[in-house]
This record gives C-alpha cells, structure tokens and sequence, in this order.
C-alpha cells in the first residue's frame, strides 16, 4: 500500500538549537535507511508560510499498523503530527517503476506539482459526455505520462461519499502546468487544487539528497 503523509512539526518554545540539530541529524540519517528499506519513496515541502515546518511524504508499507510503526521510529516524531491518506492507483497511473521508485538522484527537471481533482459535473450535463471524455481522457494520461508530465495518479479516500483523484505531475513552471491540465479531456468537470511543490534534502529521488548512511 502506499500513503501520502502529511507531516507536521512544532518545536517546543526555548528548546536548544543543539538539541534540534541532533534531532533533524537523526531523522535525515533514519529516513534514508527507511528508502533503502522502500518504506520512503519520495519527500517534499509544500508552500510554507514563515515558520512553518511541514513535509509531505509519499511512503509504502504493508499495512496501516505497518505504516504507524515506521512513523513513530523516526526521530522528529516527538515533535511532530501526522496526517495520513491511504492512496489507491487510479486506473490511469503510469507504470511505478517509472515514477515514485526512481533510484537517488535521477528525478526529472521541472517543478514538481500535486493536483487534486474532484468531480465537479455542471448540472444537466448528459451522462454520454462525461463517459466520452472519461475514455478520452485515458489516452491523454497516456500521453502525459510519456512526456514526463504525469508521473503518478491515486484515488483518495472518499469524503461526504465523494472520491477525488490526486495526481503528482511535473512542468516548467506554473504556467506550462495550468496548460496541460486545460489539455486534459475531463477537466470541464473537474473541480481542480494545484499545490507547488520543492524538493525534501532527504528525497530519495532528488539530485543531491542527502547519502544513505
């Protein structure tokens, strides 16, 4: 299974910068054992407003008591919470091998970007054109994926009895991104959230993530 983990972290008010130091030495230094391991497959920070500690993680494991059991080994946990979604492939996400199981330091160029994508069908619209451009939409992820763009594409859980699709693509720049999502066959109902992402110092697929020790 795989699990994209929103981490959060709050350091206590008047903790010693030595103490911190240690701590992140210590996470960097388990996180990469836990991607030799396969259990952290890709890390990243989000938009963050000043002072904001917050991380993004894609992980694997077998289960979710699995899942728990990695995260409270890692050593930032003392300060951190962890906001867990179980991610299902979508019928249309590209090969794995090819994306999220990249080996250090051979992640394509460009920003890379998470998109949610949630039904969002104006009313009165024939079902007919919904499935045609479902199908069609296949086709062009196909298309995607061999560009680069889409790397890969999950079902979240449902909320409110709605599922949503979260897709990580990669482009040159917000602008070539809001141009491939206007390509995409289904995206007059779709309701869309993009969110820019930069590379984690720990993200094993990352050029220049820290070494494996």
């Amino acid at each position: 299974m795989e699990y994209l983990v929103t981490m959060t972290t709050h350091v206590p008010d008047g903790t010693p910068s030595e103490e911190v130091d240690d701590v992140r030495a210590r996470e960097a230094a388990h996180t990469s054992e836990l991607a030799a391991r396969g259990q952290v497959l890709r890390l990243w920070r989000p938009p963050l407003a000043p002072g904001e500690w917050r991380t993004l993680g894609l992980f694997a494991a077998a289960d979710r008591a699995e899942l728990d059991r990695v995260l409270a080994s890692m050593p930032l946990r003392v300060w951190r919470s962890d906001e867990v979604k179980e991610l299902t492939p979508h019928q249309n996400d590209p090969t794995p091998a090819a994306s999220s199981s990249l080996p250090p330091g051979t992640a394509g160029t460009g920003t890379e970007f998470f998109v949610k994508f949630t039904p969002d069908v104006p009313a009165g619209t024939p079902a007919k054109d919904v499935e045609e451009a479902a199908a069609r939409e296949a086709d062009r992820a196909a298309e995607l994926a061999s560009q680069g763009h889409l790397i890969r594409l999950w079902v979240l859980p449902a909320e409110h009895g709605v599922s949503s699709a979260l897709g990580l693509w990669r482009a040159d720049g917000e602008d070539q991104m809001g141009a491939i999502l206007a390509s995409l066959p289904q995206i007059k109902y779709l309701a869309t959230r993009v969110t820019a992402l930069t590379p984690h110092p720990s993200d094993p697929a990352a050029p220049g993530s820290r070494e494996r020790r």
